[in-house]
Parts: C-alpha cells; sequence; structure tokens
C-alpha cells in the first residue's frame, strides 16, 4: 500500500460517491476553520488548529468515521444519538446523506475550544 501524502490523494483514491462526501466534509472545515492546517495523520485527512488536533475523517467499507475528540461527541452526544458511535467517533452511512448541520456545529465547537484553551477568543 502506498503512502497516502496529501488530503487530495486520500480523497482520489475512492468511488466518486465518497470522493463527493469526503469533499463535503473537507469544503465545511475549511469553511468553519479556514486557520485550519490540513494534513495527513494515521492514514486519514486531519486538521489542527493552534497546532492542537481539530478533527478528522476517513472513509471505510460502509461509513465514514469522523472524529471530532472525545469533547466533540459528547457536547452532541444527543444529535448523534442515532449513529454509531465510539470514544470521540462517529459513523455516518455511505448510503445516507450527510448530516451537514451537525457537521458544521460539532467543527465550530471545536474550533471554539481550541481557541479558548489558547487563549485566542
Amino acid at each position: 500500500m502506498e503512502k497516502i501524502n496529501s488530503v487530495d490523494e486520500y480523497i482520489q483514491q475512492f468511488s466518486a460517491n465518497v470522493q463527493n462526501q469526503l469533499s463535503l466534509i473537507r469544503n465545511l472545515i475549511k469553511k468553519c476553520a479556514p486557520d485550519a492546517e490540513e494534513s495527513i495523520s494515521y492514514g486519514m485527512p486531519a486538521y489542527k488548529l493552534c497546532k492542537k488536533p481539530l478533527v478528522y475523517y476517513a472513509a471505510y467499507e460502509n461509513h465514514i468515521g469522523f472524529y471530532a475528540t472525545p469533547s466533540g461527541h459528547s457536547a452532541f452526544k444527543d444529535e448523534m444519538a442515532k449513529y454509531k458511535q465510539g470514544k470521540g467517533s462517529v459513523q455516518f452511512a455511505l448510503n445516507e446523506k450527510l448530516p451537514v448541520r451537525l457537521i458544521t456545529k460539532i467543527i465550530k465547537f471545536r474550533v471554539q475550544e481550541n481557541l479558548k484553551k489558547h487563549g485566542k477568543n
């Protein structure tokens, strides 16, 4: 397996439908956190703000995993109750529409959390 060096490379390895969903998440992150640093970490797209993890996401056979650290998930536990979850992760089924409003709220929450922790808010 070749090493993925960029988010573009990561997204391009998937089918068109999955590429569209991954690109949508990427665009939401860029809109909500324009100063976030984009990279590949743990083999998936990763974003840092104030040099600290913001969110990650990854495609799998039947879902997209979205990782916003435990705090990003616990703050929205009621809204995420209908999705399969793990500690600090949530799974969005590939055969369902992405919950754009929820993902946006989580990203904005994490942005504020990172800024506050670093005295920038």
